[in-house]
């Protein structure tokens, strides 16, 4: 019974083309340059195929085991240590993670169609409607997305809590940190670190959340004193020059969302791994040992080279522009309320404002009360149950 052989176009044309050779239609040389291979290995090829027929075409090292195939060990080690440490990572990860953690080099589609093979991992397919890809900005900091994501962080080792993130449009590079809520004060605090590292960017692109915008008609008492209702986050942003785009759909902000993603597929799974079950440890993790590695794997060079943030202001300016501001008027006594506080301006100050007058309450996200008055500081005492023991001791004396 003959042999069946497993020839491919290659080896099927290279036989055609030695025929003619055997015929007599066209020389070797004339061969060699059909079958595009040098005159000495044409000779060689011709001198298998004479020797051997169309076997002699077949590479020699058809059906035999390659020299760089890997080892069974290693193989069998990897599936361990993959269904005892890694059971729901994805291929890459758990490559990146064998390499680290185990001292185990394998390529992460050498371990996919191991994984596959075994049945220990299966590619999950998703059918999203068709929508038009939106080009990158070509400059770092011309465009920042920002979102919250909620989600079971530590699993069940801890708290729900919410992923305050950033990603920067043109490259990629993200900053983040956990919160318990995804507040105004959180994302001031979050913009604030990123225009600390970089400067201040020229559009942020967010939700229509209240910690954000407020996208409601203004109320019949703002319309009568002539204001626009925003939160400290928008007015915070005015302040820098940084315009606020509203995201009208998740996909309008896709990196971010996208980010999300890697993040609930890899932080989850590094936080497991270094045993991080709190918040506070969670944000040292991430600023000390995540983000500087997801930024040098994920964020790319931009079109453009050119830095489109502006320069950062100190941080004493900073601490005045990321702030709660709400205006209050003086009573008679010169005291002014604030969130169920009372505060006293003292006679220190050079001039004081006259009662009814309207004066700034700022309060800072350290907590830190200050009154403006014409762009100035007042000097002032807080009404507490001490400081009215001293005021009675003192007026008795």
């Amino acid at each position: 019974m003959d042999e069946k052989l497993s020839m491919g176009i290659k080896e099927r044309t290279r036989g055609k083309i030695l025929v003619m050779v055997v015929e007599g239609q066209i020389t070797l040389k004339q061969a060699a340059l059909k079958m595009q291979v040098c005159y000495r290995q044409a000779k060689r090829i011709y001198k298998r195929y004479m020797e051997q027929g169309d076997k002699g075409l077949l590479h020699r090292g058809l059906g035999k085991p390659s020299k760089k195939r890997l080892d069974e060990n290693i193989k069998k080690k990897c599936l361990e240590l993959y269904a005892e440490k890694y059971p729901d990572f994805g291929p890459t990860l758990a490559a990146e993670k064998l390499e680290e953690l185990d001292g185990i080099k394998i390529n992460h589609e050498t371990l996919r169609r191991l994984l596959i093979k075994e049945g220990l991992w299966s590619r999950k397919r998703r059918r999203n409607i068709h929508r038009q890809r939106r080009e990158r900005r070509s400059c770092f900091g011309q465009l920042l997305q920002f979102d919250g994501s909620h989600h079971r962080w530590f699993e069940k080792r801890g708290p729900k809590c919410c992923l305050m993130n950033i990603v920067d449009d043109a490259t990629g590079t993200t900053e983040s940190f956990l919160t318990e809520q995804e507040t105004t004060e959180a994302a001031m605090r979050l913009l604030w670190g990123w225009i600390d590292r970089h400067g201040i960017p020229q559009a942020v692109c967010c939700d229509k959340k209240n910690a954000y915008v407020i996208t409601r008609e203004p109320t019949i008492s703002e319309i009568i004193r002539g204001i626009t209702p925003k939160t400290p986050f928008q007015k915070a942003c005015e302040k820098l020059g940084i315009q606020i785009i509203v995201a009208n759909s998740a996909q309008s902000k896709g990196r971010v969302e996208r980010n999300h993603g890697v993040y609930q597929d890899r932080f989850i799974k590094e936080l497991r791994l270094a045993k991080i079950n709190t918040i506070e440890k969670a944000n040292e993790f991430l600023q000390k040992e995540y983000l500087p590695k997801i930024n040098k794997k994920f964020a790319i060079e931009p079109l453009d080279s050119q830095d489109g943030h502006a320069p950062c202001p100190s941080r004493e300016q900073l601490a005045d522009i990321f702030c709660y501001e709400e205006h209050r008027v003086v009573s008679n006594d010169f005291v002014i309320r604030y969130e169920n506080r009372l505060f006293q301006i003292t006679k220190s100050n050079r001039n004081i404002p006259r009662p009814k007058t309207n004066i700034l309450v700022r309060e800072l996200l350290d907590g830190t009360i200050k009154l403006i008055w014409n762009n100035k500081e007042l000097d002032f005492l807080e009404i507490t149950k001490e400081y009215m023991k001293e005021v009675k001791l003192s007026s008795s004396a």
